[in-house]
């Protein structure tokens, strides 16, 4: 099982920026990736970006330029997922959802609020 713990969510004007962290912790050496979800009110769930183990990102389209993914490792037992949201529009008004995928199992953090408003 791996426990998920994000952070660095809130509100900021058009333009701005913001890096959400997932504290991950548990079994780390099982995921195959972790990503991002996000889920604006009224809409369905999203998936905003993902990484590997190996470090391959992907990005949906409505983001790519914008948002950068990242994770660090520290032991087999803690990791740290990152997303670097820059040039921040309304449209990501969202609440954004750490994710792992550990073969057929997935995790999910408690999600982490942003608002892009001026």
């Amino acid at each position: 099982q791996v426990q998920l713990v994000e952070s660095g969510g809130g509100s900021v004007q058009p333009g701005g920026s913001l890096r959400l962290s997932c504290a991950a912790s548990g079994s780390i050496g099982s995921i195959n990736f972790m990503g991002w979800y996000r889920q604006a009110p009224g809409k369905e769930r999203e998936l905003v970006a993902t990484i590997t183990s190996g470090k391959s990102a992907w990005y949906v389209d409505s983001v790519k330029g914008r948002f950068t993914i990242s994770s660090i490792s520290r032991d087999n037992t803690k990791s740290t997922l990152y997303l670097q949201m820059n040039n921040l529009k309304p449209e990501d008004t969202a609440v954004y959802y750490c994710y792992t995928k550990r073969g057929i199992y997935s995790d999910w953090g408690q999600g982490t609020q942003v608002t892009v408003s001026s």
